[in-house]
């Protein structure tokens, strides 16, 4: 009797001692379901995402995550405040003009740490200024104009004189095409493949121009599901910071992972988009996802000058700081 209560204590100890260091999930963990909607179709910058449920990060943190690539008129918020997604890839700027729009939503991490907005032009366009006078296409979305004279003011030009066209999301074939002098556009995704196809394409990104350095994709989701249940968001975003972080760290491999789960992307143009990504996902100091509270603001004063939304964001509503790890347990050692 003695040999067998101290073989039960010794069991009962062990059983203890792995409750306190076993793995990387909590004893909170969700053990759920949910689904991220993109935000646009998937390219490197959603690698992390793929790689997150390719290699299990996910589960291992207690929520089994779904991807859903949007339609052309996919509304992100609306279907989160529906509850047909859980989480969604948005621009910053799209955060903010929802919740001016009274909104219940809240950024938990951000995807990258730079803005990716700029104005692409043509070879013969040697600074921002020269646009006045041309042509330059839009999507229509209202942080485009924001970021248009914001490149063009910073470069010494008048905004006023430059004539936008409305093109949608056709950037590249309308630049290739001689239609526009210039083209709002992500410098990630159409500017990476502009430049494969016109080598001597320009560049002009809106941080270089006078904006402040801001996460451009944050994951968004609702304020009142983060309030009624925030270990969902907790496991997601600790299972996206380990994917990112491999990302970051194997971007081949990661690349690899969303290849095999979106068959017939473009491995080449992949690589390209990754190599350009590569400082906007890490930054210096390795804290994948971070979202901080003083780049916020400077964010938020810039975004209300250059018109995007009428009033400052209060980022102390906007965005939940508090769930990113620290960049040490990204990789789950």
């Amino acid at each position: 009797m003695r040999r067998l209560i101290s073989i039960l204590t010794v069991l009962a100890t062990a059983a203890l001692l792995l409750a306190g260091c076993g793995g990387n999930g909590s004893q909170d963990a969700p053990n759920a379901d949910a689904t991220i909607v993109l935000d646009f179709t998937p390219n490197a910058v959603h690698s992390g995402i793929y790689t997150t449920i390719a290699r299990g990060f996910d589960t291992a943190e207690g929520v089994k995550l779904h991807v859903r690539v949007p339609g052309s008129s996919t509304d992100s918020a609306k279907l989160l405040l529906s509850g047909r997604t859980d989480f969604a890839v948005l621009d910053i700027h799209d955060l903010a003009l929802a919740r001016e729009q009274g909104r219940d939503l809240v950024a938990v991490m951000a995807l990258v740490q730079q803005p990716l907005a700029a104005v692409l032009a043509a070879p013969a366009v040697r600074s921002p200024r020269d646009l006045e006078g041309r042509k330059v296409g839009v999507t229509g979305v209202p942080s485009d104009d924001a970021v248009l004279r914001s490149i063009v003011k910073g470069a010494g030009g008048d905004p006023a004189k430059v004539q936008r066209v409305t093109i949608g999301f056709n950037a590249v074939p309308a630049l290739l095409g001689g239609k526009v002098a210039g083209a709002t556009a992500f410098w990630d995704v159409e500017g990476v493949t502009l430049k494969q196809r016109r080598p001597r394409t320009r560049e002009f990104r809106v941080d270089d121009y006078g904006a402040p350095s801001y996460p451009e994709l944050v994951l968004v989701t609702t304020g009142s599901r983060l309030r009624q249940d925030p270990s969902v968001a907790r496991a997601t975003v600790a299972a996206l910071v380990r994917g990112y972080g491999t990302a970051s760290d194997d971007p081949a491999g990661s690349l690899s992972d969303l290849q095999s789960r979106v068959p017939g992307l473009d491995r080449t143009l992949l690589r390209a988009e990754m190599d350009a990504l590569a400082p906007a996902i890490s930054p210096p100091d390795g804290q994948i996802g971070r979202l901080v509270p003083a780049t916020l603001r400077a964010w938020a004063r810039w975004e209300v000058r250059f018109g995007i939304v009428k009033r400052t964001p209060d980022v102390s509503r906007m965005f939940d700081t508090t769930l990113v790890p620290p960049s040490r347990d990204r990789s789950g050692s």
